[in-house]
């Protein structure tokens, strides 16, 4: 069977994509070895961000330019207004807080913050402040970027693209013919739902697996190495907490980034990333979640924390290998004989990263119609979406640092 394009990696970058090239017609499939969303999407606090934390040293640079334009484009699909149509994923908030500490380097923050953004801070009045932050000092200014569900958008597009999602063995379930390094001759799929298999030659092999690109690539002749990874150890808090998103600035870093959802028990549940989960790679669970209390306490002054439920979980940012390991300034997309490794750096660059590969896919003419690819995949597996990683948190600990809760982990 001939096929346009075949996908191996299911997070926001694989599926935007698939969704893309379906749409101009051509035909595609994706393969998931894991849980849709498994790895950096689900696992991300969902802002769609238009460049603040690069733009905080008060000037344009080249990672705050081209991430810019992204929070009108995303408004625009989950209000209806493009495709894909994302209005019925779910939002945790139609803007972020942005505030600040009293310290020197945080008042400068908040001063560089309006540098370099297409979607600018906009100051409230004190009566404006929700609860949590009445006792911060200085401004505190809203930031009409959106916060969205990473599970409740991966759901969306299994849903609208189920026939065309596939769930493979990760170790068994595909076999590569390749012509010369780099290009995919066949690709023979087995199903272990019906033990059947199916032969395909792929126009365009395209690997958006994230940190699985390493070894997509191994296995069809191309180097692993032009890979690198970012870990984070990001921390979650649960119980009786306030809604908020948003950001605590401080100099040229965003000192935390909260986000807030509701667990599966109707909790309220914080995730806690910028600077602190950076700063927290090389601690232990216990010893980071000492810092995000403090961390907390400092940039959320008057608030109690007794009571409340504490974890941390890492996760990777896997990206194109650059120059002294830095973090890459858009996506990335390497193109080596008919294989495509593309990664978008972030979620919020989704759209960027399918447009870009969309114009290589369409130098060539179809092959095949999508309509033929949908039957003879229909009694396929389907793969499932990944949970939100508070979830799956194997234990949680209190406040004074004492194990509350463990997770039967098979």
């Amino acid at each position: 069977m001939k096929i346009d394009a075949v996908i191996l990696g299911g997070g926001v970058a694989g599926l935007w994509l698939l969704d893309e090239i379906v749409r101009q017609n051509y035909s595609a499939i994706l393969l998931e070895a894991f849980e849709l969303g498994s790895g950096q999407t689900v696992a991300s606090q969902g802002i769609i961000h238009g460049g603040l934390k690069y733009s905080l040293k008060g000037k344009l640079t080249s990672s705050a330019k081209n991430i810019s334009e992204m929070p009108s484009i995303w408004r625009k699909c989950l209000q209806g207004e493009r495709e894909p149509n994302l209005s019925s994923v779910k939002l945790r908030s139609q803007y972020c807080h942005l505030w600040r500490t009293n310290s020197l380097r945080s008042k400068l923050g908040m001063f560089g913050a309006r540098f370099g953004l297409r979607v600018l801070p906009e100051a409230i009045s004190f009566d404006q402040r929700p609860k949590v932050l009445k006792h911060c000092p200085g401004e505190v200014t809203l930031l009409k970027e959106q916060v969205l569900s990473p599970e409740s958008l991966v759901k969306f597009f299994l849903k609208k693209h189920h026939n065309r999602i596939l769930k493979i063995d990760a170790d068994k379930g595909v076999n590569w013919e390749t012509s010369s390094i780099g290009h995919v001759k066949k690709i023979v799929l087995c199903n272990t739902n019906h033990q059947s298999k199916m032969q395909m030659e792929p126009v365009r092999t395209i690997f958006t697996a994230g940190a699985g690109n390493a070894t997509l690539r191994e296995q069809v002749g191309l180097s692993g190495e032009k890979m690198q990874r970012r870990p984070l150890q990001m921390v979650m808090v649960r119980g009786n907490l306030p809604i908020l998103n948003g950001h605590c600035v401080d100099g040229m870093k965003t000192r935390i980034t909260i986000t807030t959802d509701e667990d599966s028990n109707g909790r309220t549940v914080w995730q806690v990333g910028g600077q602190l989960a950076e700063t927290g790679v090389s601690m232990v669970e216990t010893e980071l979640i000492k810092l995000a209390k403090n961390e907390l306490k400092e940039t959320l002054p008057g608030m109690e924390f007794d009571g409340l439920e504490w974890t941390t979980y890492c996760v990777d940012r896997a990206e194109g290998a650059t120059a002294a390991g830095l973090r890459p300034d858009t996506v990335q997309i390497l193109q080596e004989g008919n294989t495509i490794t593309a990664w978008p750096t972030k979620l919020v660059l989704a759209p960027v990263l399918a447009e870009e590969i969309c114009k290589l896919v369409a130098s060539n003419a179809p092959v095949n119609s999508d309509t033929n690819i949908v039957e003879f995949f229909k009694d396929w597996l389907r793969p499932n979406v990944a949970p939100p990683p508070w979830e799956t948190a194997a234990k949680w600990f209190s406040r004074d640092g004492f194990e509350v809760h463990r997770k039967n982990v098979a």
